[in-house]
């Protein structure tokens, strides 16, 4: 380990505990994104902990969704990084006083904790610790909070966007793969509603004077699912379908939601448009569709700026006496809003976590030091390369 690696360590392990019991108070806050009022105390949470420490604070209110913050440490180096991760969970009100935090061998189990509690504590350690350690590593380290992430990041996406001009790259949060790889590239995603409309008539006594929404449906899901693989990477799936409304009768609606995931930008055109000619084509005579929703997340690509990132991600882990490699994902973060906006991005840079969303949610108690000096060292050491 070089010298750099071993201080941040030396530095980071004797805080552990406190580590532990501040991501049991950060775990104990009701705050699923439809509860503002819950989000918000986690920001104050953020705040407060910022605040004692002289960090530079500034929010992002919103009426609906929790308010954004951004909290930041000046350094004298030349780097601006932007650590990002997300105070909302998934976890209705009531979850988080029925599951408190708790060890279980080397995990530590509770709501939120991999997604996204862990990495948020991660990013603020992190730049702690190079402030108090090596201020000449970096220009200024924001910790950047969202409050929407779990749902379209609507209020946080604006907020992203409005930042990312002024920093040089930006480190996601989100827990690292249960193997340990790092997300080096994510699909985009898209929400597309097909609805079609037919002409009832009933079922017993006249089926010839109707048309079939519910049959010309059925044609046009076959069809979508056959779009599966006609570019590199692309998956469609229809997830939601509805139609009719009594069984003695023809159907004269439908619609179907289908998720849709690209790896490239350039496949969200043609992609598109396959799904516009399949709704375009009549199935069924007297029946007619019609395509609404659209894209949301852009894809992040593997440019060569993020391959240069990764690759420093690998040799500061070599440096810390680990490894780490780099995987392409099909889900969705605030990395794809980053990409999008031209920043070099990397995701997953919280510790080792998993089962996101569900009772068994855990981080890997083993990995909070080494992951948070990982975290740590990569920005030093990018800021070296500027």
């Amino acid at each position: 380990m070089s010298i750099s690696a071993q201080a941040l360590v030396s530095w980071l392990q004797p805080r552990l505990e406190t580590y532990i019991e501040e991501l049991r108070q950060l775990c104990a806050i009701e705050c699923p994104t439809s509860h503002k009022a819950g989000v918000d105390e986690a920001g104050a949470w953020v705040r407060r902990w910022a605040h004692a420490r002289g960090w530079g604070l500034q929010a992002f209110p919103d009426d609906r969704a929790g308010d954004g913050l951004v909290a930041t440490v000046r350094g004298a180096g030349r780097l601006r990084a932007m650590l990002v991760a997300h105070l909302d969970t998934v976890y209705p009100v009531g979850v988080a006083a029925e599951r408190p935090l708790r060890r279980a061998g080397g995990a530590l189990l509770g709501p939120g904790s991999a997604d996204n509690k862990s990495g948020l504590l991660s990013g603020l350690y992190a730049a702690e610790a190079l402030a108090a350690l090596a201020p000449s590593s970096f220009g200024a380290i924001s910790v950047v909070c969202g409050g929407d992430e779990e749902t379209d990041s609507r209020a946080s996406g604006a907020m992203l966007g409005a930042l990312a001009p002024g920093y040089d790259l930006a480190l996601v949060l989100e827990a690292g793969r249960e193997n340990g790889d790092i997300v080096s590239a994510r699909k985009g995603n898209g929400l597309f509603t097909l609805s079609v409309e037919g002409r009832a008539a009933h079922a017993g006594v006249e089926p010839e004077k109707g048309a079939s929404a519910v049959l010309a449906l059925a044609h046009q899901i076959i069809a979508l699912q056959a779009l599966n693989g006609s570019r590199p990477g692309v998956t469609v799936n229809v997830g939601v379908i509805a139609g009719g409304s009594v069984p003695n009768a023809v159907p004269d609606q439908a619609q179907a939601q289908v998720d849709v995931r690209v790896v490239s930008p350039a496949d969200t055109a043609p992609v598109e448009a396959a799904i516009r000619a399949i709704a375009g084509e009549e199935r069924v005579p007297g029946t007619r569709a019609t395509v609404g929703g659209g894209w949301g997340f852009s894809p992040m690509a593997r440019t060569p700026a993020i391959e240069r990132l990764a690759a420093l991600a690998k040799r500061c882990a070599h440096e810390l006496g680990f490894s780490v490699e780099d995987a392409a994902t099909g889900g969705v973060s605030y990395a794809n809003l980053l990409a999008g906006a031209g920043l070099p991005v990397l995701d997953g840079l919280g510790p080792v976590g998993g089962h996101d969303h569900s009772p068994r949610e855990y981080i890997d108690e083993a990995s909070i030091v080494p992951r948070t000096a990982l975290l740590a060292l990569l920005v030093a050491r990018a800021n070296e390369g500027l």
